[in-house]
């Protein structure tokens, strides 16, 4: 609500996975959506669990964006994961109409350094940025911060709660995706717990809106 999605406005969700909040959103506020991931295999499932909600879904590599014009772009829980934010800003202007927002939830704090990198499994993907920062690379693509909560302990509940998860079904976990991989969702879960839990990160939920002259 806070980005004005509603009836018949048109949504781009940006690294969408399954589609969760945007079936969501199609099926209590009636809004148009479109929904990208790079993961074939994501996309399949959220086709599948869309049924007849009128969602569409397209596999592709972000950035670029595709040619389209919304009045809403969304990327929820993935700005962490790109490096060249400005790269990625940039595109998401590209494709808001005038007076569109961009809403997205983002982890906050200093970049990395190379110890917490080293024990950050997939490390490539954890590109934290400081929140002076951000809102520069935002107001330098000509987007405007209206609004804006931190959602901290909300994700430290969920990261804690999925680590105890992980750890009680390791086991059965481990049958599906084998046991280096659950060892590494342990591992990069323990550190989150820490980093949120301590402040060192923070997470935020962020809205912002594209000038008319862009």
């Amino acid at each position: 609500l806070r980005a004005g999605i509603g009836p018949g406005v048109p949504v781009l969700d940006l690294c969408c996975g399954t589609a969760g909040p945007g079936r969501l959103l199609v099926a209590e506020l009636g809004c148009g959506y479109l929904g990208l991931d790079c993961s074939a295999s994501a996309v399949e499932i959220a086709r599948r669990l869309a049924g007849d909600l009128p969602c569409r879904f397209e596999q592709a590599q972000i950035p670029p964006v595709p040619d389209v014009r919304v009045d809403v772009v969304l990327l929820l829980e993935t700005m962490l994961a790109f490096p060249d934010k400005p790269a990625l800003l940039a595109e998401v202007v590209r494709v808001l109409a005038p007076g569109g927002r961009f809403a997205f939830t983002v982890e906050e704090g200093r970049p990395l350094a190379p110890g917490e990198r080293a024990r950050m499994p997939d490390a490539d993907t954890v590109w934290l940025v400081e929140l002076a920062d951000l809102r520069a690379m935002l107001a330098a693509a000509g987007l405007t911060v209206t609004w804006q909560e931190q959602w901290s302990v909300a994700h430290h509940a969920t990261a804690t709660a999925l680590l105890a998860s992980y750890r009680a079904d390791a086991d059965t976990v481990a049958r599906h995706v084998g046991a280096t991989a659950v060892a590494e969702l342990i591992a990069a879960h323990e550190l989150w717990c820490d980093w949120l839990g301590s402040g060192r990160v923070r997470t935020f939920a962020v809205v912002a809106r594209k000038g008319a002259d862009r």
